[in-house]
């Protein structure tokens, strides 16, 4: 039986990862800040719910306490807890961007590594962006290349890229990557026109956190398959 553990869960594309996951036969773990919202998908989906703030180092060391002397083990990771940080330019805004988005993922990973060891399969997908891609953004046939609006966002995915090529050269022995999930219909997105059903991104996720033991390490990837960074 696989553990897994998803971020930020209670709603959007974590919750709908659970939803496929779960599906598939993990035991998943719903990591969400507000404990009734966490509870009531957990409930909903036939999950279990963990308290868990990305931005806090005793909620976060309790969370992976919880699930690591439960399970004995976790085998997958998903860092999905995110912040659009739209608009405002500011030091405040900077600080909370970044701690969300990219020390978060810091966080959570380093709390987990010691359970991730005792998987034999033990995977790691770190929901970021391709707003967060150098490549991606300086392409012009790309639309990224015209977005201005979210900067501290973009410079916080961007992070969260280099934090996920530096974890897999760091741990070989665990399969990290960065998705990009692709732009999704949720509550981050509802000031935006568009944006595909959760379904279709979380399904992307899903691919990753299951791949087999033969699976890639190191990359970033989008439906299609893999980008450059």
């Amino acid at each position: 039986m696989t553990v897994t553990l998803i971020t930020g869960a209670n709603k959007g594309i974590g919750f709908e990862t659970a939803r496929q996951l779960l599906a598939q036969g993990h035991t998943v773990y719903i990591g969400a800040r507000d404990p009734e919202r966490g509870a009531k998908a957990a409930a909903e989906l036939g999950g279990f719910f963990v308290q868990l703030d990305v931005t806090d180092d005793a909620s976060v060391a309790a969370a992976l306490e919880t699930i690591g002397r439960a399970e004995g083990a976790l085998d997958v990771l998903v860092n999905n807890a995110g912040v659009m940080a739209n608009g405002t330019v500011d030091g405040p805004t900077a600080l909370w961007s970044f701690d969300t988005n990219a020390v978060g993922i810091v966080r959570v990973t380093e709390a987990a590594l010691p359970w991730l060891q005792r998987s034999s399969q033990p995977v790691v997908v770190n929901v970021t962006s391709s707003m967060g891609s150098f490549w991606a953004v300086t392409t012009p046939e790309r639309p990224e290349s015209g977005l201005t609006t979210a900067p501290l966002y973009a410079a916080s995915k961007a992070a969260a890229n280099m934090l996920t090529l530096q974890y897999a050269k760091a741990h070989p022995d665990i399969r990290f990557n960065a998705v990009e999930p692709g732009f999704t219909a949720t509550d981050m997105t509802a000031e935006m026109d568009g944006g595909r059903p959760v379904e279709v991104s979380a399904g992307t996720i899903v691919r990753l956190a299951t791949q087999g033991a033969a699976g890639t390490a190191g990359t970033f990837s989008d439906e299609g398959g893999p980008l450059p960074w």
